[in-house]
């Protein structure tokens, strides 16, 4: 039976809310600057109600890239904590076993007490974070599943995506070898390269390096600037090409209005940036 028009409504809302929450505050900014960047036409007012935040959120966006700090509040580290890598690794064993094989919670909350004499969480706790985490393992798995082996020839317009990479250089600095590091930011499809030197691959190099490239080249790659996992940009890499960013690196792509495009990690993704490696 189809839901009436007010209960579907009330669940996209729900459902786009609850997106929002997921996202870190750098990357809602990220996303607000551009949606109003595309769509010129937006009022603001429309895109807090998108968003589900208030006007002024949109207001301090616009004016900046970079989220204003918020006080640091103090929160309890969960009870459960010790015993999440346990649960997580039973709840993957199900992936590959028989229905009627699989957890359930009760078996769980038994194995951690039995096998590793774990006793702190109560039961509820452990109810909840199995509810959580059974679906957004197998989202993992599936997501591995996707990318099969396989070669695609890259195909690329002018001005459409750039490469970004560091590698050491030794320079002579009176009449001293230095061992330094080479910022390189390569246009994929005419191969021109902008070339930095610097004292070392610190953040602030390595977006001086983009600033630089960009100023030298009068402009912006209208898609994307491929990467692979520099610590500069990623704080953490997740699976296929999910990456947790540094929120500074964030609010900085957000600022210049442009794509970060992350290369497969180790030998899948070797040929996926040759143009600077």
């Amino acid at each position: 039976m189809a839901l009436p028009i007010a209960d579907a409504a009330a669940s996209i809302r729900f459902a786009a809310r609850e997106a929002v929450l997921a996202l870190s505050r750098a990357e809602l900014f990220a996303s607000i600057r551009r949606d109003l960047r595309e769509d010129p036409q937006l009022f603001q007012r429309q895109v807090a109600e998108r968003y589900g935040v208030h006007w002024r959120t949109v207001r301090r966006a616009v004016s900046s890239a970079v989220p204003p700090e918020r006080k640091a509040g103090w929160q309890r580290a969960s009870v459960l904590n010790p015993a999440k890598d346990w649960i997580d690794a039973m709840l993957r064993e199900d992936l590959s076993a028989p229905r009627k094989q699989r957890h359930t919670v009760k078996r769980i909350f038994e194995r951690l007490t039995s096998e590793h004499a774990f006793t702190e969480a109560s039961y509820s706790s452990v109810r909840v974070y199995v509810g959580q985490r059974r679906p957004q393992i197998l989202a993992e798995e599936r997501e591995k599943a996707k990318h099969l082996e396989g070669m695609v020839p890259q195909v690329h317009l002018p001005g459409e995506e750039a490469e970004v990479d560091f590698a050491d250089v030794w320079v002579r600095v009176r009449g001293q070898a230095v061992k330094c590091a080479l910022f390189t930011l390569r246009l994929s499809f005419s191969g021109k390269a902008v070339h930095r030197v610097f004292a070392t691959q610190a953040q602030e190099a390595f977006l001086e390096g983009h600033v630089e490239a960009f100023r030298a080249l009068g402009g912006v790659p209208v898609r994307h600037i491929r990467y692979d996992n520099l610590k500069d940009a990623v704080r953490s890499v997740c699976w296929g090409r999910s990456r947790v960013e540094n929120e500074r690196w964030t609010s900085f792509r957000s600022h210049y209005g442009f794509k970060a495009f992350y290369c497969m990690p180790g030998i899948d993704g070797a040929h996926e940036k040759g143009g600077v490696e």
